[in-house]
């Protein structure tokens, strides 16, 4: 089915549940990158913009849209996925380079249901009214499905929500912009569940950041037991290297076309 991404196989062990998921219904949860800022297949084109794809839990996922529809909709069909097998969307925050896509998604469905911040229902669907009566405003921290849960919206000025995947090898966290703080997201990560957090990726929103302030998130990583780090789309480039120097082996390049496999 994803002939043309670029494979990353992460083995796990047996699953056993803790914290606050229910168990996974697959062997194998997998992560497809349809949208970001660089590209990780020569098939997939790079975009400001974020958006993957989550499958072999309860439900496919979609996580936002990325920004262009026409880049969108090509690397949907390079990668060959099929938008009538998509369950969910959930959407980060009201964003345009999140965004962007769901005119794709309308073409063909329209009864998705959608999950977004709370704070922007009334101005999102004012953009997107065909989802006026599948749309679910998060405010707090809730299940998605069967083992994918939503940090609920946080931060101030600019609501935004994450998603916590519950894997045999821990949490992983999914970031759209982390305008709320990635650091904040990480801690709210280890608030709601006692499992270990595996991998935190997406966008870190780390552009205008000292580099005293990027070593401090790092740190705030490490103590939370962060195992793997997938630093993308809007993180900068001085903050994603140093999350390199870091996390070496273990910082986990993404893009547009890169499939995990977990």
């Amino acid at each position: 089915m994803f002939s043309t991404a670029l494979y990353t196989f992460i083995c796990f062990s047996m699953f056993s549940t803790i914290g606050v998921f229910n168990p996974l219904k697959n062997d194998e949860v997998t992560f497809t990158v349809i949208y970001d800022n660089y590209s990780s297949s020569d098939q997939c084109t790079g975009d400001w913009g974020f958006s993957c794809l989550i499958e072999g839990t309860e439900k496919t996922v979609l996580f936002d849209t990325g920004t262009k529809p026409e880049i969108f909709r090509r690397n949907l069909e390079e990668l060959n996925i099929d938008i009538s097998n998509i369950d969910v969307i959930v959407i980060s925050h009201n964003h345009g380079d999140h965004t962007g896509g769901l005119p794709v998604i309308l073409e063909k469905e329209t009864e998705l249901r959608l999950y977004i911040p709370a704070s922007v229902e009334d101005n999102f669907l004012n953009r997107f009214d065909s989802f006026q009566d599948h749309t679910i405003p998060v405010n707090e921290s809730m299940e998605i499905c069967d083992g994918i849960m939503t940090t609920g919206e946080m931060g101030s000025s600019i609501k935004e929500q994450s998603l916590l995947i519950d894997t045999p090898k821990g949490l992983v966290v999914l970031t759209g912009c982390s305008h709320q703080g990635i650091e904040n997201i990480v801690e709210k990560a280890a608030e709601l569940s006692d499992k270990p957090i595996y991998m935190v990726f997406g966008g870190f929103h780390l552009l205008n950041h000292s580099s005293d302030q990027v070593e401090d998130i790092i740190s705030i990583f490490r103590k939370n037991g962060v195992q793997k780090c997938g630093a993308t789309h809007c993180t900068g480039k001085m903050a994603t290297n140093m999350f390199k120097e870091e996390y070496g082996g273990d910082f986990v390049v993404i893009g547009a076309g890169k499939l995990i496999g977990i």
